[in-house]
C-alpha cells in the first residue's frame, strides 16, 4: 500500500496576543485584515485543517479517517499569554461531566472543561523564545522575595505572609495567598513596581524586572504580575525546546515558535488575561511541587525531541542537498517545513507550506535542502 500525501490549507487564529507580521511572513500569506496572527492550527481539532482532492476542498478529518491524537501549531507571540495549566485525563473527564451536568454551555465563557482529554504539550522555538514555566524552588523564591521588600518596606504587609507561606515549603499555601490578596493591595504594588524602584540582585535578574514591569502595565490588579519571581523564566533558542506536563503552570511570553499537544483545549487560567480566571479550579489540577524544565537542543541534521506524552512525537530534518532523509511511516504524520524546499514523493513544498502523510505504506524519501519538523501521532 502506498502512502498518500496532502497539503495542507490552515486556519490562523487571529488572538489579541499575536504579532502582525511573523506568521504572514513565514507563510507568505498576506495579512489582509491587519490583525494580529496568534496562531496556525494543523489538526483535526474544531477547526481543521482543509486538503484538496479530487479537484475540492474536504476536511483532514475526512482524509485522516477521523481524529487526529494531536494537534500542530505555528506561534507568533507578540504579548504574554495567560497563566495557565492543563488538567490530566481523570481531572479533565471529571471537569467535563461536572460541567456538563451542572448545564454549562460547551462555548460559555466560564466553561472549564471543553473537552475529556490532557493537554501536555511540547513547545519548540523557531526564534529566541521566552517563557515562563514550572515552580521554583519555594527556598529560591523566598530569596526574591526577600530582596523585592528590602526595595520596598512599604510592602512588607503584603509580601510578608507569601514568605510565611514559603517558610513551611508550601507552594500550595504560597499560590493560595497570593490570589487573596487584596485588588487595592495588587493596584499598590502595581504602582511600585512600574516606579522603577526594583533593584537587581543576586535573587532578582533584570528580566524578572522588566517582566514584572510590563505585566504591572497591563494588568495593573493581577497578583500574576509577580510571576517572574515564582516560576521559571526561560529563553528558547532556535532548534531549543522544553515539555509542558500536565498541572504544570506556565505562561509564553513572547517569541515565535512551533507547539505540539494532545488533541484538547482544556485550559485552566491564573492570571494574565481578561478571559476567565477559576483559581479554585486551577489549584484542584495543578502539581505544587517544584519543575525545572529540562531544555532540548535538537541535532543540525536529525533529532526526535523526547516526550512526556505517549500520544505524540516531534522530529527535526534538514538537508544541504547532498543525502536523503527517509521517514519510517509507522503512524499519520503533519510535516511543517520552516527553512528552503522539501521534495517528497511527486510534490515540492516550501518554507511555511505543510503537509499531511497518511499511516502505513512504504518509507518517505525527502529530498532538497530544507529544514521540517514532523509531528507524529502514536503508532
Amino acid at each position: 500500500m502506498e502512502y498518500k500525501l496532502f497539503k495542507l490549507f490552515n486556519q490562523i487564529k487571529h488572538y489579541e496576543w499575536g504579532a502582525m507580521d511573523l506568521i504572514p511572513k513565514f507563510t507568505g500569506i498576506e495579512n489582509m485584515g491587519m490583525r494580529p496572527c496568534a496562531e496556525m492550527w494543523m489538526g483535526t481539532h474544531l477547526s481543521p485543517s482543509q486538503v484538496q482532492s479530487d479537484g475540492k476542498m474536504i476536511s483532514l478529518t475526512q482524509v485522516a479517517g477521523g481524529e487526529l491524537p494531536f494537534l500542530f501549531k505555528l506561534l507568533a507571540v507578540e504579548k504574554p499569554l495567560s497563566i495557565q495549566a492543563h488538567p490530566n485525563k481523570e481531572q479533565a473527564r471529571e471537569g467535563f461531566e461536572r460541567e456538563d451536568k451542572a448545564g454549562i454551555p460547551i462555548d460559555a465563557q466560564e466553561r472549564n472543561y471543553k473537552d475529556k482529554n490532557h493537554k501536555p504539550e511540547i513547545i519548540c522555538a523557531l526564534s529566541p523564545f521566552t517563557l515562563m514555566t514550572g515552580f521554583r524552588d519555594a527556598g529560591n523564591i523566598y530569596l526574591s522575595l526577600k530582596s523585592f521588600i528590602s526595595d520596598a518596606p512599604q510592602l512588607k504587609e503584603v509580601i510578608t505572609p507569601l514568605m510565611r507561606a514559603l517558610e513551611s515549603d508550601s507552594l500550595a499555601i504560597f499560590f493560595n495567598v497570593l490570589f487573596h490578596i487584596s485588588k487595592s493591595e495588587r493596584e499598590y504594588l502595581a504602582a511600585f513596581i512600574m516606579e522603577d524602584r526594583i533593584r537587581e540582585t543576586e535573587t532578582i535578574s533584570p528580566e524578572q524586572i522588566s517582566l514584572m514591569k510590563n505585566f504591572a502595565a497591563e494588568y495593573p490588579a493581577d497578583a500574576a504580575i509577580l510571576a517572574p519571581l515564582y516560576l521559571n523564566v526561560i529563553t528558547l533558542q532556535k532548534g531549543q525546546a522544553v515539555n509542558i506536563p500536565d498541572g504544570v503552570l506556565h505562561s509564553y511570553v513572547h517569541g515565535f515558535g512551533i507547539e505540539l499537544m494532545s488533541n484538547s483545549d482544556n485550559v485552566l487560567r491564573g492570571g494574565l488575561t481578561p478571559k476567565h480566571i477559576d483559581i479554585v479550579e486551577l489549584m484542584k489540577i495543578l502539581k505544587f511541587s517544584t519543575y525545572i524544565p529540562k531544555v532540548l537542543s535538537g541535532d543540525s541534521v536529525f533529532f526526535c525531541y523526547p516526550s512526556v506524552c505517549g500520544e505524540f512525537s516531534l522530529s527535526f530534518m534538514s538537508d544541504d542537498g547532498g543525502g536523503k532523509n527517509t521517514i519510517p511511516k509507522n503512524s499519520s504524520l503533519i510535516c511543517l517545513v520552516t527553512e528552503g524546499e522539501l521534495k517528497a514523493g511527486n510534490e515540492t513544498f516550501k518554507k511555511g507550506e505543510s503537509f499531511f502523510v497518511s499511516s502505513g505504506g512504504e518509507d518517505i524519501v525527502l529530498n532538497g535542502n530544507y529544514a521540517v519538523f514532523a509531528a507524529a501521532g502514536k503508532a
